[in-house]
């Protein structure tokens, strides 16, 4: 996707905007094509840079405009002052071939009108969040959040004068109503940040209750409801189905897949990403080339990889939840029958993921014993790469969460967070074996 054919005259003096070209057919004799299938060319025509199969890494800080009108109109785009976004390359704080194709992927899997990418998940969710408040806001979120959320909304934008109010992952409608009502009374409520499943303990939202209970409560304009869908996405839950408006990821987890890149992403409405568009053109948090077009590569094998990690993990927690000196399994194919987490489950999820928590029978020294003795599985933080990795979210990710609301959300020290990669399974269970023997 070099660059667009010129824009004419016409269409400057017309005024209508032209969407950025799709080169790959979206359906084949009425039978429309699978994420999997496009993620090996949509969005890429390989006649417009030199019939390169895969896209070059377009590295160039500034683009030549072919005209001073066409300069004129993608500056339009850029600024807000004309709806819709830049309609060519302008410079690589606002875009670049490489983040537009991979943006045009990426919006695939959930069937999104739109998506954005940013130089790293947090600065996904800071941008989406600058976007949204103002001081006197308060935001509504479930619990827990990632830890840097955490901080985020508690700590930074609370220098802001934004307040917030959370409840539990596995709320119900009425907990989630009462919640959402003291907000309101306190006054402006711009989103509801959700996170599902939850980081570290693996609860679910109830999406569908969530937005039932945001368009009870409020008329006019409604807090948009953004969701972090990391552990699952895009493969085993997809948000937008539910209600959600603004779905964000870490693409450093499972869309980057091979702990080799750092990045984030959003994907909705061009409505509701518009705003965010323009926080990110002015405080600059775009994805760089290089990453964009490592995950253009990764996103071919994103199936293939989530599948396999998935039967893998379905086949060790099968053999951990047994040990005794295991206390709980937190896989989501092990939720009990009749609970609420098993029918948000079953509404809204498609597979149980490869992310974990692992709660160990005893404390801090029996969960690092068990750490300290896996050789197969890494010791480190992060998830959805190819290779399994343990954690332990007390005394790292969630280190700087206060230690009460830790003991609220069932972060304790026996907690183990585990990422199941694509291994043989069987050497995995080896490896966890031996090292529960060590404890």
């Amino acid at each position: 996707m070099a660059k667009t054919p010129p824009i004419t005259e016409a269409e400057l003096s017309a005024g209508q905007p032209r969407p950025r070209p799709r080169h790959q057919a979206l359906e084949i004799g009425g039978r429309a094509l699978s994420p999997s299938t496009l993620m090996m060319g949509h969005g890429f025509d390989p006649a417009l840079s030199e019939g390169s199969l895969k896209p070059p890494v377009f590295l160039t800080s500034t683009y030549v405009f072919e005209s001073a009108a066409a300069g004129k109109r993608f500056f339009e785009g850029v600024t807000g002052k004309r709806p819709g976004g830049a309609e060519g390359l302008v410079y690589s704080r606002f875009n670049g071939p490489n983040q537009e194709i991979l943006e045009d992927r990426l919006g695939i899997w959930e069937g999104a009108e739109d998506a954005l990418t940013f130089s790293s998940g947090m600065s996904a969710i800071a941008t989406v969040l600058l976007a949204m408040v103002q001081p006197g806001d308060t935001i509504v979120h479930s619990a827990p959040l990632y830890a840097a959320t955490e901080t985020l909304i508690g700590k930074i934008l609370g220098k802001l004068g934004i307040k917030w109010l959370d409840f539990p992952a596995g709320a119900t409608r009425e907990e989630i109503d009462a919640v959402m009502a003291k907000a309101k009374a306190g006054g402006r409520v711009p989103l509801i940040y959700l996170e599902s499943p939850a980081n570290p303990t693996n609860a679910l939202v109830d999406i569908e209750a969530v937005t039932a209970a945001r368009d009870a409560l409020f008329e006019g304009e409604k807090p948009v409801v953004v969701i972090d869908n990391t552990f699952l996405g895009p493969l085993w839950q997809q948000p937008l189905k539910h209600g959600a408006d603004i779905v964000i990821y870490s693409l450093t987890k499972y869309a980057g897949g091979h702990s080799d890149l750092v990045a984030g992403g959003a994907v909705g409405s061009k409505a509701a990403l518009a705003p965010i568009r323009l926080m990110r053109n002015t405080i600059g948090t775009i994805l760089d080339p290089h990453p964009a077009w490592m995950l253009l590569r990764s996103l071919e094998t994103l199936e293939l990889r989530m599948s396999r990690a998935g039967e893998n993990a379905a086949k060790v927690c099968g053999w951990l939840r047994d040990q005794p000196k295991v206390e709980h399994v937190g896989y989501l194919g092990f939720l009990e029958e009749g609970s609420r987490q098993a029918d948000i489950y079953k509404r809204h999820c498609s597979g149980a993921g490869s992310t974990f928590s692992l709660y160990l029978k005893g404390g801090e020294a029996e969960a690092f014993r068990f750490l300290d003795a896996l050789k197969i599985a890494k010791l480190a933080v992060s998830l959805g790469g190819t290779e399994t990795l343990a954690s332990h979210p007390a005394g790292m990710t969630h280190l700087s969460v206060p230690q009460e609301r830790k003991d609220a959300l069932a972060i304790g020290d026996n907690l183990v967070r585990i990422s199941i990669g694509v291994e043989n399974a069987d050497d995995l269970i080896a490896d966890f074996e031996q090292a529960l023997a060590a404890i």
